[in-house]
């Protein structure tokens, strides 16, 4: 058991490493399927609570990066718009998860941890910040995951969310695609394009890094 998973966590880093290569090796692979494969991990990461680790933001770089190389078979805004769909259809999926699991959890008035009165605070966060935070936590892993779940929890208006999800989605999604396809092919980029992914995980983890900091010091 403890084998597979060494080598689960194996493939996995270096398939983040090299996601420029497998990228292009699964577009000769899968072909247009690869568009399939796509849509589900951009979904998954948006959608479900339990996927918070599956690459978002290097992946949607690399393929931007392999969107501007003609023989990749992927369109630029075809792709851009498909993956869009994902991401704003993921994270509807997670409010609705939120919404629909919330009141049946958080129903005890005297629970540490699931306390009725949490979910009253949370309904009251996010109906005074709600909206920047559903389009700020786009661009940090692991909290674009469950900021949308917790938006249904705290029983944020749907169509508020709706917008913000809309607006954070076509901003995530078409920065990182945009950046990918401009620059992702330029020779200083393209000759570290592992260290470039491990910076853009650095830099989209940043802010949740300095707020523990300021929390710690408090």
């Amino acid at each position: 058991m403890f084998e597979f998973i060494f080598q689960a966590w194996h493939w996995f880093f270096d398939v983040f490493m090299h996601l420029d290569q497998h990228l292009a090796e699964w577009a000769i692979l899968l072909g247009p399927w690869l568009h399939v494969l796509l849509f589900a991990i951009v979904f998954a990461e948006t959608g479900l609570v339990v996927t918070p680790v599956l690459p978002g933001d290097s992946l949607l770089f690399a393929v931007g990066a392999l969107a501007s190389v003609p023989a990749s078979g992927i369109h630029l805004i075809y792709t851009m718009g498909l993956l869009m769909a994902a991401a704003i259809s993921g994270d509807a999926v997670n409010y609705g998860i939120g919404k629909y699991v919330g009141p049946k959890i958080f129903t005890q008035r005297t629970s540490t941890w699931l306390n009725k009165k949490h979910l009253d605070r949370t309904h009251e966060f996010y109906e005074k910040h709600g909206g920047k935070t559903i389009i700020l936590a786009r661009f940090i892993p692991i909290i674009r995951t469950f900021a949308p779940f917790v938006a249904g929890i705290g029983k944020m208006g749907y169509p508020r969310f709706a917008l913000f999800n809309v607006m954070g989605g076509i901003g995530w999604v078409g920065g990182f695609i945009f950046s990918g396809y401009f620059f992702g092919n330029l020779p200083l980029v393209k000759q570290n394009f592992q260290f470039v992914m491990v910076g853009i995980v650095l830099i989209s983890t940043l802010p949740i890094v300095c707020e523990v900091f300021r929390s710690y010091k408090k």
